[in-house]
């Protein structure tokens, strides 16, 4: 016999872990894109031994956007009158503002090996995060 609470435990898990399969295969997907991305910018001309784009670096990177942006994502949809509005406005915002680091990095090239290509690549990594984050972060938020 399954009790009331036993059942109430069950349904506050169902939706968690639905959301933490979700994250995962956005971090999956995210890493594959991820990958072709870092291959394609040595291809053209960024180092192959250039730290941001080596598997390790990146992996790490994009879970760590996808966890934080999750984060954000759901503090916005619990204490904004208007979220959509607000996400609507604020992920390009975020997106644009990731590019920052990226600039510095070409202007000031403090990791060794920064170039052009390098610099591309990583921003595109970032779109890469966005287009696949922001996809999972309306399916987790989906009422089942």
């Amino acid at each position: 016999m399954v009790t009331t609470t036993a059942r109430a435990d069950r349904s506050i898990t169902r939706p968690r872990l639905r959301t933490v399969v979700i994250l995962t295969v956005a971090v999956v997907v995210a890493v594959a894109v991820n990958s072709v991305v870092a291959l394609i910018a040595v291809a053209t001309g960024a180092p192959a031994n250039y730290g941001p784009l080596t598997f390790p670096a990146y992996t790490l990177f994009t879970t760590l956007g996808i966890v934080v942006g999750w984060v954000g994502w759901s503090l916005v949809r619990r204490r904004v009158r208007d979220p959509r509005r607000t996400l609507s406005a604020l992920v390009p915002i975020v997106t644009v503002a990731s590019f920052i680091p990226d600039i510095l990095l070409l202007a000031f090239r403090f990791i060794p090996g920064t170039n052009v290509s390098a610099v591309i690549g990583l921003m595109v990594m970032h779109v890469v995060v966005v287009a696949v984050a922001v996809p999972a972060y309306v399916w987790a938020s989906k009422r089942m």
